[in-house]
Parts: C-alpha cells; sequence; structure tokens
C-alpha cells in the first residue's frame, strides 16, 4: 500500500498506478490519489470546514472550487452541522468520515483506504459502508485493507487474504466462500460421541474452541445424523458459510501480532 502511494521505494519487481511507473512519476500518481490512513491525522487546529480547505491547498485547487467541493462532501459525509467544529470535539466515526472526505477533496482516480472502519461502532462503520459503497455505484476505484471480514464480503468485488506478506487466494467473496467453506457450516458441540459419529460418516471437521465446524457440501444431511445421535447432549446448528470461516481456515486460529 506504502509503495502503491509512493512513500515507500519499491522492493522489487514492477510497479505502475494509473499506467504510471512509481519510480519517475511520483508527483503525478500523487495528484490522482486519495488516502485514508488507519491512524487519524487531522489538524487539530482547525475546524471540520478548514481542514478540507487547507488540504485542498496541496493539489493547487483554486479557492472558490475548494470551498465549493468542502461543502458537497461535508453534506455527503453527514458532517455539515459539525461544519465548524474543532476536531478534538468529533466523536471517532465523525474524525473517520471527515478523514475519508478530505482524501476525495481533489476527486481522486484512485481511493486508498486502510482500515477506515477500525475501532468504530456498528452505526458509525455502517454509515462509512454506506458512503463507500455509494462512491463505488459512480464508477470510483477503492483499495482497501481490513481486519473485519465483514467489511471485505460487502464492499469488495476482488480481494487477495493475506498471510506473513504472501497472498493465499484471491477471488470475489463469493466465489472465496463456495471454493474454501461451501454454502453452509454445520456447527456442534465437541463430544465423545459427535466426534465418534462424524469419524464414521468420514466428515471432515475443525476445531474452534469446544464448538466443531464441519464444512461439507451436505450441511443438512450431517446435522440429521448428529441430532439424532446426540439430541440430548449437543446443539447442532447450521448457518450460511462467511469470508471469516475462509480466513480462518487458510490462516489458522493462532494469535497474529
Amino acid at each position: 500500500m506504502k509503495m502503491i502511494q509512493c512513500v515507500s521505494p519499491k522492493t522489487g519487481g514492477t510497479l505502475e498506478v494509473l499506467g504510471m511507473d512509481v519510480e519517475t512519476h511520483q508527483r503525478e500518481i500523487k495528484s490522482h490519489l486519495g488516502v485514508v490512513p488507519q491512524e487519524t491525522n487531522l489538524d487539530p487546529d482547525f475546524s471540520t470546514y478548514r481542514n478540507l480547505l487547507v488540504y485542498a491547498r496541496y493539489f493547487g485547487i483554486p479557492q472558490r472550487e475548494a470551498e465549493k467541493r468542502a461543502e458537497e462532501l461535508l453534506a455527503f459525509m453527514q458532517l455539515e452541522e459539525k461544519r465548524d467544529v474543532l476536531i478534538d470535539k468529533l466523536s471517532g466515526g465523525m474524525k473517520r468520515r471527515l478523514i475519508i472526505a478530505r482524501a476525495l477533496i481533489n476527486t481522486p482516480e484512485l481511493l486508498i483506504l486502510d482500515e477506515p472502519t477500525i475501532g468504530l461502532d456498528p452505526q458509525a462503520r455502517h454509515l462509512i459502508w454506506e458512503k463507500l459503497r455509494s462512491l463505488q455505484a459512480e464508477g470510483n476505484t477503492l483499495v482497501l485493507t481490513t481486519h473485519y471480514l465483514e467489511e471485505a464480503e460487502r464492499l469488495c468485488d476482488r480481494l487477495v487474504i493475506m498471510d506473513h506478506g504472501k497472498i493465499l487466494v484471491e477471488g470475489t467473496p463469493a466465489d472465496l466462500i463456495r471454493e474454501h467453506a461451501g454454502s453452509d457450516i454445520v456447527e456442534v458441540e465437541r463430544t465423545p460421541k459427535v466426534i465418534a459419529r462424524l469419524d464414521e460418516l468420514g466428515v471432515n471437521y475443525d476445531l474452534a474452541g469446544d464448538v466443531l465446524q464441519i464444512f461439507t457440501d451436505r450441511p443438512h444431511d450431517v446435522a440429521r445424523e448428529l441430532l439424532e445421535v446426540c439430541r440430548h447432549e449437543a446443539a447442532v446448528t447450521v448457518r450460511p458459510a462467511t469470508l471469516e470461516d475462509v480466513f480462518l481456515r487458510l490462516t489458522g486460529r493462532s494469535l497474529r501480532e
């Protein structure tokens, strides 16, 4: 991501952004990018509105045009009422929305977002998702990193799952779920009877704490078999597979730092 932004030097191979080499066209590339960093780096000395105006000057946007864009972006991100409020008085969700608005001030061809909804409550997260989807619908290209798998599933047309800096798989969310987790997953409490029955059926399963997760192309048949064996001993559920299931199957369940 930092190489795409022309912040870190290229470590090898070739890299072009919008048809331009990152080593020879850094200024031109940056002029076409909008960047939403993971950290909050708004200027605390300025109001919401002034943050947008001052940032517009970096792109040489004329004053009147910058004022027009700032007003439009405040409305787009539902920050009009906070127009003249200092940054320290904004909530975390408002700050993230303002950072996204700031990244759009130069009408970028490519919007790069690093963990855009990190640390936000569900309401703020869903509002930002709504705004990002509307940008997609208008034809904007978004590149984002996220640890929220639901976010990736909702927003991405194409994604890659990475582990230790290596790409494990890539594709659409639906294709990756279908290929690596199937349509549905059976979950059942771990008991000796359950394990014995699964071994008899020849069904593969993963252990998630005290719960067994069974990935199978016949989830309802497996669930019926388990209910007959352990009706009074363990709860059996069938749920749709998610991108998080894919991620955990590919990368494991150990903690990552």
